[in-house]
């Protein structure tokens, strides 16, 4: 048997061995739940050094600072806010009865069940927050869980692995480590609730893998998340988040800003800003140990290749803080590339970046702005900036994202209260907060018969009487 088959063996085994281990347990007590919580907490927090080096080796160079943030506190703030709540949340929730036998004792309710195994792939640019942070839900509602990290970054994914299996108990959470193989075979598998990050492409793969199973999928995709400059921002404070915005992880985050729509009459004012912002953040890129590299050199190529296509078709370039000669070195770090008006058949008008490159558009009207963001898939994020508070609603009402950020970006995803996903193309389901505990429960209703039944005596069973239909049409009304 090849590594691969015995791999997609073992982790077939493995989901039985938790099913199994999920059906004769019975009822998870919030305690328990509590207590996984808390072991995967104390693994981050005991090991967050050696994670945080495994990710610098995979990128190539990644700031332990900017991981410790980004994956470590973002994954254990998800953790430690489920834990916290969770009582609650599992509280059954009583539902209102209907007549006659809201009038007898009959009760009905809504309790939250898990739903058993979640498989959980994760993706390299956030390596411990995409396996981690849905996993605070899927433990919270009571489930097990199998991790697969990205193959993307394999020191971090090795030690991820080796980890989880020192300290947590294979029958809960699990790891399995392989290539696109194993990926696929790991979307095939009859989980329960699944869980992918990445592309929109992959992401309808793994789609019409589950659904083989008919098994439920969170998916949280990406998309070209646009940005709209108001003629009332603040073109300086505007810049200023859009570059820190640029600078976080390379540019390689779901919820990064491709797009940014510009009044023609501001944008040489706000090039000038981003410039001045962007310089200040990252004076130089060669050798900057704050600069977080492009992961590979095929990520490198693609972005390198969007940003040729463009200008080779007329764009013009910017590059912040200046341009780079490509050395043989292998330093993966690169600077900001600004592509001003692209015509609109260029690929980087279409395709995620997903890297340190942006898209400016100058626009004469903020309708058909709103034209063209609608006119294109669904994006995880939007982004408005502005002081109009009508224009501000207008935008809000007439535009439909994952989320939204007013005035900042990438800031809406840091609620650990409120959902985080997407919608059409970017994605569906939610994880944080309630929300992420309701995506991965069974929400049972319960209906709990009052003591007498009255049916029969009121002729509403068979034999039907001869006022049975008059009662009926007597119902039939509007109001």
């Amino acid at each position: 048997m090849s590594t691969a088959a015995s791999c997609v063996q073992d982790l077939s085994s493995l989901l039985a061995q938790q099913k199994k281990a999920f059906a004769s347990s019975g009822n998870v007590s919030a305690d328990t739940r509590r207590q996984r919580l808390q072991q995967v907490i104390d693994l981050l927090v005991h090991n967050h050094q050696a994670l945080t080096t495994a990710i610098d080796q995979d990128f190539g160079g990644r700031p332990a600072g900017f991981s410790l943030m980004n994956d470590v506190l973002g994954a254990l703030a998800s953790l430690k806010h489920a834990r916290d709540h969770l009582q609650d949340w599992m509280q059954d929730e009583p539902r209102e009865m209907f007549a006659p036998y809201d009038q007898l004792g009959a009760k009905a309710w809504v309790m939250h069940q898990p739903k058993g195994t979640v498989g959980i792939l994760g993706t390299w640019n956030a390596p411990l927050y995409t396996l981690f942070s849905p996993l605070a839900s899927a433990l919270a509602a009571g489930n097990r869980a199998i991790l697969k990290p990205s193959e993307v970054v394999p020191r971090t994914a090795e030690l991820v692995a080796r980890l989880c299996a020192e300290h947590l108990d294979p029958l809960v959470v699990a790891v399995v480590n392989g290539g696109p193989e194993l990926g696929e075979a790991f979307s095939s598998q009859p989980f329960d609730h699944l869980v992918f990050t990445g592309s929109t492409a992959i992401g309808r793969l793994v789609m019409g893998n589950a659904a083989k199973n008919l098994v439920p999928v969170t998916l949280e995709l990406g998309g070209k998340s646009p940005v709209i400059v108001s003629t009332t921002a603040d073109l300086n404070k505007t810049a200023f988040s859009i570059a820190a915005g640029k600078i976080c992880n390379g540019g390689q985050v779901c919820i990064n800003p491709d797009l940014v729509y510009v009044p023609k009459a501001q944008l040489e004012s706000f090039l000038d800003a981003l410039r001045s912002a962007y310089c200040d953040l990252n004076p130089t890129v060669a050798g900057n140990p704050d600069v977080v590299a492009v992961v590979n050199q095929r990520h490198l190529d693609r972005v390198e290749g969007l940003v040729q296509d463009a200008e080779s078709s007329g764009a013009r370039v910017e590059c912040l803080p200046e341009s780079l000669a490509v050395e043989a070195g292998g330093d993966r770090r690169r600077p900001l590339r600004v592509v001003i008006d692209p015509v609109p058949d260029s690929l980087i008008m279409h395709e995620e970046i997903f890297g340190p490159a942006m898209v400016v558009l100058g626009y004469d009207d903020l309708e058909q702005v709103i034209a063209q963001i609608n006119g294109r898939p669904r994006p995880l994020a939007l982004y408005y900036f502005g002081e109009n508070a009508h224009e501000q609603r207008y935008v809000l009402e007439h535009t439909l994202s994952g989320g939204v950020t007013l005035n900042d970006v990438m800031m809406h995803p840091a609620l650990h209260d409120a959902p985080f996903g997407g919608v059409g193309a970017s994605g569906m389901g939610h994880y944080h907060g309630r929300e992420g505990f309701l995506e991965f429960s069974h929400l049972r209703t319960v209906f709990q018969a009052s003591a007498h039944d009255p049916r029969r005596e009121w002729g509403l069973l068979p034999p039907y009487g001869e006022h049975y239909l008059a009662a009926m049409l007597a119902g039939v009304t509007s109001d």
